[in-house]
């Protein structure tokens, strides 16, 4: 079964329920969390009473600087809302570590950004390094893959798409929610992944909900393709894509053509005259929620709460 990990202001906690004893550890970084492995089961089977999990203030359970990279249209359900069709290539992107932030901390949209989108996503947590030119097979996988954490990948679409920009609108500061657990997984787990459902609703509107079923590219096959020209080590962080339901659609085909008749300055100016009037986008006040987990629970990665609000 995985063991959950919290991080706070005073070091590494092991949840046992609504309970958290604290690891006798060393480590400051993940990294180094995950080399003391040990620490967290003895602190896991201690039978100490503990803290209760509501007294405590969690940091992401990822520490920076690390490597942050994230997979784009890995969901057959976001490729369809995003107005793809045929075959999907695997791509790639990165996002600066700085981006990083509490699964209970504030969004904060910048003053120039109007249309602020949020992707649920499972974040892969490495436990080994994975060198260029590593194959990677659903068997090895718990060999690199240490654990697992919620991640929502903030995006800033009228940077990103008229910049076609990916690293500037997925990388301001407050950008990468993450945690409040980082699940540790034993090998049996991993046989479970396909299981998980990740579930996110702004003000209790459920908008995003799907299991990694609706995954193109699988977390094996995606670090295999990712060490073709990059280099992972222990604590770094794969996003590994977004299911549909974001508030960033494509648009009618019709509309579509049309556009693409139009210098790019009227194109995108009409584009975002349309989305002015998509009220999925985030706004101060709203508040973010983000789950996943196994049916079972045997993988619960706890919950996201995440307000938003504008820069001042």
């Amino acid at each position: 079964m995985s063991t959950n990990v919290l991080r706070t202001a005073d070091g590494w906690w092991a949840v046992l329920d609504d309970r958290a004893i604290p690891v006798d550890t060393k480590a400051v970084t993940t990294a180094e969390l995950l080399a003391d492995r040990n620490a967290v089961r003895e602190a896991a089977t201690s039978g100490e009473p503990g803290t209760p999990v509501a007294d405590l203030v969690a940091l992401s359970p990822v520490t920076t600087p690390c490597r942050v990279v994230a997979q784009m249209v890995n969901y057959r359900s976001h490729a369809r809302d995003s107005g793809f069709t045929g075959e999907i290539p695997p791509t790639f992107f990165r996002k600066a570590s700085g981006s990083v932030s509490g699964a209970h901390d504030t969004v904060v949209r910048p003053g120039h950004v109007k249309f602020l989108d949020y992707e649920v996503e499972l974040g892969l947590v490495m436990g080994a390094t994975l060198p260029v030119g590593a194959v990677v097979t659903e068997q090895d996988l718990p060999s690199y893959v240490a654990g697992l954490v919620v991640t929502n990948d903030v995006s800033a679409r009228d940077v990103q798409l008229t910049k076609t920009q990916f690293y500037e609108s997925k990388s301001y500061p407050t950008f990468t929610p993450t945690g409040p657990y980082l699940s540790l997984l034993e090998p049996d787990d991993f046989a479970h992944l396909l299981d998980l459902r990740l579930k996110l609703s702004v003000n209790g509107d459920l908008r995003q909900d799907r299991t990694l079923a609706d995954m193109i590219v699988r977390p094996a096959q995606a670090l295999t393709l990712l060490a073709r020209f990059q280099t992972l080590d222990p604590g770094d962080l794969l996003l590994t894509g977004t299911p549909g339901g974001t508030a960033l659609k494509a648009p009618p085909k019709a509309i579509e053509k049309i556009g693409a008749l139009l210098p790019p300055a009227a194109k995108w100016k009409a584009f975002f005259k349309s989305q002015a009037r998509n009220p999925h986008y985030l706004h101060a006040g709203d508040v973010v929620t983000a789950t996943i987990a196994t049916p079972d629970g045997r993988i619960d990665l706890g919950e996201q709460r995440t307000p938003v609000t504008d820069a001042t």
